[in-house]
């Protein structure tokens, strides 16, 4: 039997953001040089999935909050794009590439996470082809440079998920959220608008349709900084906003629930808003983290 690590290459560099291993450092740095550190260490974030010409400044806010000098083993959900699934997903992958350096995936917990018999295996090709967890990558490695070789990653693709199925592994998965040595960064743009999208909601009477919605997400945000799960699905019911990470949010949401049952107190809050993304944190209290929202344009 081979004992070869298999490696996902960082198939998106270059076109949604730079292959350039300097390039690409420059431009984090410039865009973390102007976000401000103030609600460290987050214990999970929620940030924008777009082409970084479109959403690194947005995501900046976020990762701003991560403090590496805690962090161990960072969870990323972000979900999928291309490929039905009605459940959750792990890599077959050991490394993931990234311009910057290599990050090696948790063997132990995807193990852990395979014994449920709650996952499906996502091919290699599925796995490059998705840009939902590739576009954390280079800021992870970029928040957690100065301990390179300290942490691991556990990523999770997340499917269109059953309400009892986002409450089924946000319990799964709270007992990771619990742990301070854990980040959990979700993955989501906020309203996609428009006919290519088969959404064109409008309300007129906040003036221009970008001020619908920035409404629209502005009040989903205010629905998510709540922390109820019951609360965001209702949202999503009444007004259908095109939040494609809405699942992956949906189980963070369900593990601070279970989490809440035991007295664990958590707070989030959104941090900046760029139509149509954000990004946002959730903490400890007093607090979680998320920057907001701009349009995503891939």
């Amino acid at each position: 039997m081979s004992n070869r690590v298999v490696c996902r290459e960082a198939s998106h560099a270059g076109s949604w953001y730079s292959a350039s291993g300097s390039q690409l450092n420059a431009q984090l740095e410039g865009w973390l040089s102007q976000a401000q550190s103030t609600i460290r260490p987050a214990r999970a974030i929620i940030a924008p999935h777009a082409g970084y010409t479109y959403c690194g400044a947005c995501a900046a806010h976020a990762y701003k909050q991560v403090d590496p000098s805690v962090t161990r083993r960072v969870f990323i959900l972000g979900p999928s794009h291309h490929v039905p699934l009605s459940r959750c997903a792990l890599s077959p992958a050991g490394i993931y590439r990234t311009p910057l350096y290599d990050l090696r995936i948790d063997q132990k917990v995807y193990a852990d996470l395979w014994k449920t018999g709650l996952f499906e295996r996502m091919s290699l090709q599925t796995d490059e082809d998705e840009h939902s967890i590739e576009m954390h990558l280079p800021y992870t490695a970029k928040a957690m440079e100065s301990h390179k070789d300290e942490f691991s990653i556990v990523p999770v693709l997340v499917g269109a998920l059953s309400e009892s199925k986002e409450q089924e592994y946000g319990k799964l998965l709270s007992k990771y959220l619990a742990d301070p040595s854990n980040l959990f960064i979700i993955s989501s743009d906020f309203c996609h608008w428009g006919q290519r999208f088969r959404y064109t909601y409008y309300d007129e009477s906040q003036g221009e349709i970008y001020r619908s919605i920035e409404h629209l997400d502005k009040m989903g945000m205010g629905i998510i900084e709540q922390l109820d799960p019951m609360s965001f699905t209702n949202y999503l019911k009444k007004y259908r906003n095109t939040i494609c990470g809405r699942h992956p949010i949906g189980v963070l949401l369900n593990a601070v629930a279970e989490l809440r049952k035991s007295g664990l107190e958590m707070n989030f809050t959104f941090l900046n808003y760029a139509q149509s993304t954000g990004s946002g944190v959730l903490f400890s209290s007093p607090h979680l983290t998320s920057p907001q929202s701009y349009r995503d344009k891939g």
